[in-house]
């Protein structure tokens, strides 16, 4: 590509002769360094949608959003009072030499939500604030109740909080029956479990005896009255003891106290994480008996729009909760409607808001959420959802002249759901914004009105912008690996290049699921073959198999005959043809800097060993634990092993530099004097998967966990690059290379989450080609999916439906890929037909 140069100049300033706005409409990118970014120029159109793609670490992200946005954010925050600034969470500067014609840029990144119970749907999206506004100002009161304000409608505030719960709709309470599991035994045969062991447990049962309670009886026999009082009393007698059947023993006095009591004070005050455990398996989790798991007061219970109270119309999927609005939407005549109710729901406020209301809640509509409610806690989202909650958001915003920086938008989503994604995308532009979206998916690169393509490999092997004007040219691109999948003709077979279905070798079946949208659900999984499990986004995918297959069949993986019934309702067969089920997800490795590849994989315990083995090693006493950063004595006591430290600004942000004693690398000086063929134990971790697979080749467990990391595709990540900066996909591979690294037995069932989500279709190939490689050594996969390229090569498919939320959770159709394109009732059968046709040597409908 041709670009213009520049002399370079310092990061941030403007060189002499280059308009800070040019008038071409174009966004002028200079010197470009940050991460891998090899001193990168690039012109991409304002006023555009922009595609970024290249592999999973070509430099894209670095480029989209840690130059281009980061410089848009720098620069606002410039404007922003000093002492203001401390408040505000602030990003770094990037490492550019220019950027020309930037406007202000808006952030929308994939990411999973924090562990908060009182995040909602709805207050992700504002929604809930206008929903608590149409029940305090237009719903309908008891007889002489007084109007509430909105924050009463709130749990999230101290006036609409149940007191009972704090707002959080559950309740911690010890299960009596619990308490005593087996009503045949006496007490002093240990009738009852929560009480302490060894001389507790006999102290409470001698204070009984002096308080004249039969300890010999069976459980079942005693009083009902003695038996509530021994378990639940408050009550703390204070005793003359004087135990029985021991010689010398000395008279004492002793509180008693109930098994409920003491369960409670051990979780109270007990540090014990052993006996904390203990104490939790007798305690029960559920809704709040005082508002019903609303979290809500009775007051704010009573108000109701429409018949439902707050609550109600929060538990609604937003389809439905639009149907429940739209009536009060199309008054034409408030006032007069008002005269003819008792209540204000037909006034104009009430008018008003629901129309708001309404407009807002038809974008999510559009986005395919419309199987959500305002009510769903943000936990339970995947970062897909999450980031169309936000894209959502921001087009009701009214923003003109932005640059929104989008990472990923299709995550998540079903071929289906992702033809509206790309008309709301083209509704920003169309506002007057620019799109920038980094991007695997090809449909949406397809539609864009320019691409720019980084690579041509990962890491150090990218960081160059291959190509950057309309889509058609990169065509013409041969070093460019998105060329290949991008354009007609080309052969993308998802790492599978011999297409013949693998004949199960049995069956697990699943029998009477009913959890969330999944009710009384029959399931049979094929065993020895890779499955694919698809439909729409809310169709009940992560449900049968995160929560029911991942979680109950471990279970029963032994169980002797034919059936066995999980904890969840499930009849469960064929387990104990299996004797492992693994779970591959995308949580983190590690919520710390200090959890990193190297760690998680445990090849960095076989180079510490070899570095303890060197004969310097070994002349100064150093063992194994010398060589980590985690530990006292090998690491640098000042930055205490994390390689930098916070510098405190005063009156800007707080920010973080190299430790000034170890320059960054972790380590004490002496520590960093034993080298191994060369280098110090931090030139290791610094080291990327792919040169350390030539370095580290002599150390056996070491090599063994390289290799697999490189077969996932994973060879340009650093061994100590923190598991903070990772992303979900990257974590979910280095789990799959963790156990592709064990020695092979068969008869394990792997289950995955959406495995090539943030995934190159190069890097697609990469992987799947290890899960067939599984499935060949006599293991079982289980995919949730929406790649037709993975679905298309898979032995067996799922398709769930036909829609989300409560119009889901049935099996649309089951069958090989060639049998579920046929369905005519499935949203995915269009989508895999395509892909069908596309693959060459596939059978076809």
């Amino acid at each position: 590509m041709q670009s213009e140069q520049h002399p370079r100049v310092r990061p941030g300033a403007t060189p002499a002769g280059i308009p800070e706005a040019p008038s071409d409409g174009f966004v002028r990118v200079r010197g470009a360094r940050e991460n891998n970014l090899n001193d990168v120029d690039v012109d991409v159109p304002r006023d555009a949608v922009v595609a970024f793609t290249g592999v999973s670490g070509s430099g894209k992200s670095s480029l989209a959003f840690g130059t281009i946005y980061a410089e848009a954010q720098r620069r606002y925050f410039e404007s922003v009072a000093p002492y203001a600034r401390r408040l505000i969470q602030q990003g770094h500067n990037p490492k550019v030499e220019h950027i020309g014609g930037l406007p202000p840029a808006v952030a929308l990144q994939q990411r999973r939500s924090t562990a908060t119970a009182r995040s909602t749907v709805g207050t992700v999206t504002a929604l809930s604030n206008s929903l608590r506004m149409l029940l305090s100002r237009a719903g309908t009161y008891p007889e002489g109740a007084e109007p509430l304000d909105s924050d009463l409608f709130s749990p999230n505030t101290a006036a609409g909080a149940c007191p009972a719960c704090h707002g959080l709709g559950e309740a911690h309470t010890v299960d009596v029956e619990a308490l005593v599991p087996d009503d045949s035994l006496s007490i002093r045969d240990g009738a009852i479990a929560a009480w302490p062991g060894a001389w507790q447990g006999k102290s409470l049962r001698d204070m009984l005896i002096h308080l004249g309670y039969d300890v010999d009886a069976p459980w079942r026999e005693l009083p009902e009255g003695d038996r509530t009082w021994i378990l639940l009393t408050e009550e703390r007698p204070v005793v003359d003891v004087v135990p029985l059947r021991e010689h010398n023993a000395r008279p004492y006095k002793g509180t008693f106290i109930s098994a409920r009591s003491h369960i409670l004070r051990v979780l109270a005050e007990s540090k014990s994480e052993p006996a904390r455990k203990r104490a939790l398996s007798f305690m029960r989790t559920g809704p709040c008996p005082g508002c019903d798991g609303t979290g809500l007061t009775r007051a704010a219970l009573a108000v109701t729009f429409a018949g439902r109270n707050i609550a109600q119309l929060g538990a609604l999927p937003l389809t439905d909760l639009a149907a429940v609005l739209r009536p009060t939407t199309e008054l034409t005549d408030p006032e007069s409607a008002t005269r003819r109710h008792s209540s204000g729901e037909a006034n104009e406020v009430a008018v008003a808001i629901t129309r708001d209301l309404c407009s807002r809640v038809d974008v999510l509509l559009e986005l395919g959420l419309g199987y959500l409610g305002l009510g769903r806690g943000t936990t339970t989202l995947s970062p897909g959802e999450l980031q169309r909650l936000r894209i959502a958001t921001q087009l009701r915003s009214g923003l003109f002249g932005v640059v929104y920086v989008l990472d990923e938008p299709s995550a998540g989503l079903h071929p289906a759901d992702a033809e509206p994604l790309l008309a709301l995308l083209g509704e920003l532009k169309s506002s007057g914004n620019s799109v920038f979206v980094v991007e695997h998916n090809l449909d949406i690169v397809r539609a864009a009105d320019w691409v720019v393509d980084v690579g041509p490999d990962a890491g150090q092997a990218g960081g160059r912008v291959l190509y950057s004007g309309p889509v058609a040219g990169l065509a013409e691109v041969t070093a460019s690996a998105t060329r290949p999948f991008l354009f007609p003709g080309a052969k993308a077979s998802a790492g599978h290049d011999d297409v013949r279905r693998r004949e199960p070798r049995g069956w697990l079946g699943l029998a009477g699921i009913t959890r969330h949208n999944l009710r009384d659900l029959d399931v049979s999984f094929p065993l020895g073959v890779l499955t694919a499990v698809t439909g729409v986004s809310g169709s009940g995918k992560s449900t049968l198999v995160g929560d029911v297959l991942a979680g109950v069949v471990g279970d029963h993986m032994h169980a002797p005959g034919q059936e066995a019934v999980s904890r969840g309702g499930a009849r469960v067969s064929g387990g104990e043809q299996l004797d492992r089920v693994v779970t591959v997800d995308q949580k983190p490795i590690g919520r710390t800097p200090r959890s990193n590849l190297a760690t998680y994989t445990g090849l960095f315990d076989a180079v510490r060993k070899e570095f303890a083995a060197l004969p310097d090693a070994v002349a100064r006493g150093f063992g194994p634990g010398r060589f980590s950063f985690n530990v006292a004595g090998g690491r640098c006591e000042t930055c205490q092993g994390e390689g930098f430290v916070a510098v405190e600004l005063v009156f800007l942000p707080g920010s973080y530099g190299p430790c000034p004693d170890c320059g960054g690398s972790r380590f004490e000086p002496e520590t960093l004097e034993v080298a191994y063929r060369g280098r110090s134990i931090a030139d290791v971790l610094s080291l990327s998967v792919d040169d350390a697979a030539d370095f580290l080749a002599d150390i056996p467990a070491a090599a063994r966990s390289l290799r697999t990391l490189r077969q996932v595709g994973l060879g340009y990540l650093r061994l100590g690059q923190p598991a903070t900066e990772l992303s979900g996909g990257e974590a979910q591979r280095i789990k799959l290379a963790s156990e592709l690294q064990r020695v092979r037995r068969g008869r394990t069932l792997y289950v995955l989450d959406e495995p090539t989500t943030g995934l190159h279709p190069a890097d697609v190939e990469v992987l799947m080609a290890q899960l067939h490689r599984l499935v060949d050594g006599g293991d079982t996969v289980v995919v949730v999916e929406h790649d037709m390229d993975v679905v298309a090569v898979a032995d067996w498919v799922i398709d769930l439906g036909p829609a989300g939320g409560d119009a889901g959770g049935t099996i649309v159709a089951a069958g090989p890929p060639c049998a579920v394109a046929e369905a005519a009732a499935s949203r995915t059968a269009p989508y895999l037909a395509r892909r069908l046709r596309a693959n060459t040597g596939v059978p076809t409908p």
